[in-house]
């Protein structure tokens, strides 16, 4: 044990001192890119006058997902499948209710059920809303049948997962996009604009978070299957609500990328209790620590802090701090701006009407008023979700690239493995692949793609 702390503290000086990367750093491999294949940075598909869309998984995450889709424009739902009969029904009833026509496909029952939606003809998006574990193989078999893909978070759960739909996204040329809803809430996107603006100086540093008391919770997942995967699995299981909005400030695979990453976490008080109360048996093994936390650092030499936490009754936070050179910005667990000044206190600090003054000096391009007031109307978390399927809409009808691609995917998915190996081998160092294979610097910072 002494032997292991002591490399990994003489590790992490070396990467805190920005003498690159450490002797022992573990090494992961990057598989040559399959013959015939290219990149998908950037890609476009042929525009699409109407997005016809069959949702998989009507539970949880997928019901609210009928009825935000059937209110977007250009969007039609023509195909549902659920593994329980039910579901399928209540999403009918959801499109009837808002007067939409009824989704000529369904398929229920079978455990395969959802490969007879990816190869209904009229399917141009497969969006996959089941659990975790059946993300990959039905987003794999769809973009084979030649669909775009949209998944929920996370959309893959290791490397070889990560590594095939990078593979079939661009072995296809189809989309393969990750639901990752709060890269569309205002703080967050106000907050992009800001730094792309240079309000902030140089950015050099972010911090993300998922702390979510599940408690209320657990009893919504279908098969108890979330608890299941905490209690086998140890790491940040789901990092991409903490790390993807500040990627996108810090132009991860848009001029920069993640190199290395390090990890500790407490050990399971909680985890172990709750999962014995709910089986009503003492569970002894519990892989998963209430608090994991995980340092990462970049190519151009920034770092990021990323956090989860779901056992402990800690108050809701995604973190979501941006520090940059001339300015910070913070979402939790107070909203504020902080601003370099000449004045004698050396900086000005923004919040409530302040805040929201200097917010609208920096609007995004997307958020038009219109659009956020449907946008909060429609609402899924306050709206962020709407304009999340709205954007994959827009895109898709206009030929655009996406706001999110199969690279955005990979790099925030890569947390959950990647944690896993460094707690596994004593907080030791682990090398982030470069998952664009040497593409991470041709696009230089992150832009919303707009119809001419």
């Amino acid at each position: 044990m002494r032997q292991r702390l002591f490399v990994f503290f003489a590790a992490a000086a070396l990467l805190a001192a920005g003498c690159g990367k450490p002797a022992g750093v573990l090494k992961t491999s990057v598989p040559v890119r399959p013959a015939g294949q290219q990149d998908v940075i950037g890609l476009t598909a042929e525009p699409l006058e109407t997005v016809h869309i069959g949702i998989v998984g009507i539970g949880m995450r997928g019901s609210s997902a009928v009825s935000r889709l059937a209110r977007v424009p250009g969007a039609e739902i023509v195909a549902l499948c659920d593994l329980l009969p039910d579901r399928v029904e209540d999403g009918q009833a959801a499109l009837a209710a808002l007067g939409k026509p009824a989704a000529s496909g369904t398929y229920s029952g079978a455990e395969e059920s959802w490969k007879g939606l990816c190869e209904q003809s009229d399917v141009d998006l497969v969006y996959i809303c089941t659990d975790w574990m059946h993300h990959y193989p039905i987003a794999m078999y769809a973009m084979e049948c030649g669909k775009h893909v949209a998944i929920e978070v996370p959309a893959a759960l290791d490397l070889d997962e990560i590594w095939g739909l990078i593979n079939q996204s661009e072995k296809t040329r189809r989309h393969c996009m990750m639901l990752e809803n709060c890269v569309y809430d205002f703080f967050e996107m106000t907050t992009l604009e800001m730094a792309r603006r240079g309000l902030f100086g140089e950015v050099i540093h972010v911090e993300g978070a998922y702390c979510h008391n599940l408690d209320p919770y657990w009893d919504e997942y279908w098969n108890d299957w979330r608890m299941d995967y905490n209690r086998k699995h140890r790491g940040d299981v789901y990092p991409t609500h903490g790390i993807g909005p500040v990627c996108q400030v810090l132009n991860i695979h848009r001029g920069d990328r993640m190199t290395t990453l390090v990890s500790m976490d407490t050990k399971s008080f909680n985890g172990a209790k709750i999962a014995s109360e709910r089986y009503g048996e003492e569970v002894k093994e519990f892989a998963n620590g209430d608090e994991t936390s995980t340092l990462i650092r970049t190519e151009k030499g920034k770092t990021i802090l990323i956090e989860h936490d779901v056992m402990t009754p800690r108050p809701y936070s995604r973190m979501y701090q941006v520090v940059g050179t001339e300015g910070y910005a913070s979402k939790y667990p107070v909203s504020e701006y902080c601003l370099r000044t000449d004045e004698p206190a050396g900086e000005k600090s923004y919040r409530d009407a302040e805040m929201e003054a200097l917010q609208a000096g920096y609007r995004n391009v997307i958020l038009t008023p219109e659009f956020e007031e449907l946008a909060k109307s429609v609402g899924g978390h306050g709206g962020m979700d709407f304009i999340m399927d709205y954007r994959l809409v827009y895109c898709l009808r206009h030929g655009l690239p996406l706001d999110m691609d199969v690279y955005d995917l990979a790099e925030w998915c890569s947390v959950a493995p990647l944690s896993r190996l460094s707690l596994e081998n004593g907080s030791m160092p682990v090398e982030v692949p470069d998952f664009t294979r040497g593409a991470w610097d041709r696009v230089q910072g992150f832009r919303y793609a707009l119809a001419e």
